[in-house]
């Protein structure tokens, strides 16, 4: 069972182009089928919560959006652009431990790094690119820190680097992967807070977690997935039991469904 928030009625919601949109898409890894024939859209603004069991494939559906796994149908398009056009419109924060913490650079030189995409391997970056730079460590809350080298960081302080070098491109979607894993309560809100303020200024978000509560109360689509969209609504929406029982594979009593019901009935 699938709920569209996009197809429903005009007096419950008015109709938004879609700035992201992958069209049956089906991805095979190793001899394994992750997912097939997936299709999902998302427009400006919309801040979805991708939430499933480990291993249900959710980190390759965040990859195949930005073309780094390979897929074998289907096609993914965002404001237009597709394969490496659409890359400068996403910025990507993954999960902390796939990066090089132990590289010897400053917080300022790592964002600095991530226009790599927008800059090209040859061009030099100039003063606009260094005002987007600090722009950026200063919206995670890292100016005063910026000369600080990498390997000398907390968690906490980690993730807020890649998520800086993520917005350093000034992106139309961002994609994050386990953002909170780890991170103390304060930084999770922190964050939490600035991906909504993001969304609200026309940002398409989508955010795999396992924080469900946090889902539930922040995101305003939240997708059901196990090796592929279970479901898609918005969290009041999505108060059937049966799909989240079938999605984390857990009993009618078990704590997740506590949690959803509290949220959905709250």
């Amino acid at each position: 069972m699938t709920i569209d928030v996009q197809s429903q009625p005009q007096s419950q919601q008015q109709p938004r182009t879609a700035l992201l949109t992958a069209t049956d898409v089906s991805v095979t890894l190793s001899g394994r089928r992750i997912f097939d024939s997936l299709s999902f859209s998302m427009s400006a603004g919309e801040f979805v919560g991708l939430v499933g069991p480990n291993g249900a494939g959710k980190t390759t559906f965040l990859r195949a959006i930005l073309g780094l796994v390979p897929t074998s149908s289907g096609v993914v398009e965002v404001a237009g652009n597709k394969g490496r056009k659409l890359r400068s419109a996403v910025g990507y924060v993954p999960q902390r431990h796939e990066f090089a913490w132990d590289f010897p650079i400053s917080i300022r030189e790592c964002v600095a790094n991530g226009r790599t995409g927008v800059l090209g391997w040859v061009r030099r970056p100039g003063r606009s690119d260094y005002d987007a730079v600090d722009e950026a460590i200063a919206r995670v809350g890292l100016e005063s820190l910026a000369y600080r080298p990498i390997g000398q960081l907390s968690g906490g302080q980690r993730q807020r680097v890649l998520v800086a070098r993520a917005l350093s491109t000034k992106p139309q979607v961002l994609l994050f992967d386990e953002p909170f894993t780890g991170l103390d309560m304060p930084t999770a809100e922190q964050l939490t807070r600035l991906f909504s303020d993001l969304a609200d200024a026309g940002t398409a978000i989508i955010m795999s977690t396992h924080d469900i509560g946090e889902a539930l109360h922040s995101c305003h689509r939240l997708v059901l997935f196990k090796n592929g969209i279970r479901a898609d609504g918005s969290p009041s929406e999505l108060t059937d039991k049966t799909l989240w029982c079938d999605t984390f594979e857990v009993g009618e009593n078990s704590p997740l469904i506590t949690l959803v019901r509290a949220h959905t009935h709250a």
